[in-house]
């Protein structure tokens, strides 16, 4: 097994909050990441599966004629969950082979005059290849909304993700580069598009201060526990134990009430956004660039795929996702590092149709190549706290895992 070194690191990378970002003020969070990140204002929202159940009810009054939405065998099972809410047909596209980009072959069958929105994921903070998705979605007169939970601050040809669509929904969530323990931002580059968001959220969506006192306290624990002192109470045991017990979904956090609440962000919580996204490009930019270290590491590695991102494109990196030959090699790989501390996890456990409590929700066909790629990926978290010498201990893990 893996060497324990003291402390414990998450799957992914959060920015650390301070205790001056807790000082009672206001701050208008949604222009500040615009002008941050160089894009139109971002509308905030209580999570970013909120923000995305708004995005498909805006477009569902645009195009009430249209039901069907189309989205990746291999994302996050909320995303089905926003889908099923409103009553729309939910479509499952397969990937490309050993990528989490869609089969186009496969998408381009799917999309026809019903179709009223394409779903594309940048996945783990990767840049997907959108030419093909937009192409394909606009002939059929279709929306495109990039899921871009993980990825605030990656950039496509020069500009945010979520400006090549017609919508980008990011996730404010714990781990998620910024956050507010829970949140969502919606980006639209049409004006008349993002007043219609701003309707639909005016009128659904409510302030509820029990919900946001609850969130509140959640997100003073974050702030407290995030850090590899305290991480083995607040996120080790639970794994270990959710591992132990044989349920490797409860341990990654992959099952959802299927009820989706909404509510309004307070004004103390958008003030502590406002003041830690000043930290974030600085944040971005050093998670790049252990990144790129780290990556060098793995090259090494026989057989093994790391993610990166396409030509003139720049992704974020709270992770790396790697793709390992054989699931019996990545379960290897697993069972030597999963419960060591070092931040190795597993994304989504499950491509969309294995869930079994989203039965009846996701329709049951074959994706050969979701399946493939969820039984071969593991991922590796980009945490400040990772240094070479934990590294290193991953890498000799990988290596005798492959050799095994």
């Amino acid at each position: 097994m893996s060497r324990r070194l003291p402390g414990e690191l998450p799957p992914t990378a959060g920015l650390p909050l301070r205790w001056r970002d807790f000082l009672p003020g206001k701050g208008p969070l949604g222009e500040t990441l615009a002008g941050l990140l160089g894009t139109p204002p971002m509308q905030l929202e209580c999570s970013g599966t909120s923000a995305l159940r708004i995005a498909l009810q805006t477009l569902q009054q645009l195009q009430p004629q249209r039901r069907a939405v189309v989205i990746p065998a291999y994302t996050c099972p909320l995303v089905t969950i926003a889908v099923h809410s409103l009553g729309l047909e939910l479509r499952l596209c397969d990937l490309a082979p050993g990528h989490f980009d869609f089969d186009h072959d496969a998408l381009a069958a799917l999309c026809d005059a019903d179709t009223l929105a394409v779903v594309p994921t940048h996945l783990g903070g990767r840049v997907a290849r959108l030419e093909r998705t937009c192409a394909i979605a606009r002939r059929h007169g279709a929306f495109v909304v990039e899921d871009a939970a993980q990825a605030l601050g990656a950039l496509d040809h020069g500009q945010s993700v979520g400006l090549r669509g017609d919508i980008g929904i990011f996730s404010l969530a714990a781990g998620k580069g910024l956050s507010l323990f829970e949140g969502g931002l919606l980006l639209a580059r049409d004006p008349d598009l993002r007043a219609a968001l701003a309707r639909t959220s005016q009128r659904h969506i409510r302030s509820d201060w029990r919900r946001e006192l609850r969130r509140s306290v959640e997100l003073l624990g974050l702030a407290a526990c995030y850090r590899p002192s305290l991480l083995p109470l607040a996120y080790g045991r639970p794994l270990r134990r959710a591992l132990a017990t044989g349920t490797p979904e409860e341990a990654v956090g992959d099952v959802f009430p299927l009820q989706i609440t909404q509510h309004r962000v307070g004004r103390w919580r958008r003030a502590i956004g406002n003041r830690a996204a000043a930290r974030l490009p600085a944040f971005l930019d050093a998670g790049r660039r252990r990144a790129c270290h780290w990556q060098t590491l793995l090259r090494g590695l026989p057989g093994v795929q790391v993610h990166d991102d396409p030509p003139d494109a720049q992704g974020v990196w709270p992770m790396l996702m790697l793709q390992l030959p054989d699931t019996r090699q990545r379960d290897a790989a697993l069972r030597r590092l999963w419960t060591q501390g070092h931040g190795v996890s597993r994304m989504f456990i499950h491509a969309l149709p294995d869930y079994a409590y989203l039965r009846g929700i996701v329709p049951a066909v074959d994706m050969p190549n979701a399946r493939d790629f969820a039984a071969r990926m593991l991922t590796i978290g980009n945490s400040p706290w990772l240094d070479d010498a934990r590294f290193e201990i991953i890498v000799e893990e990988l290596r005798a895992a492959l050799a095994a």
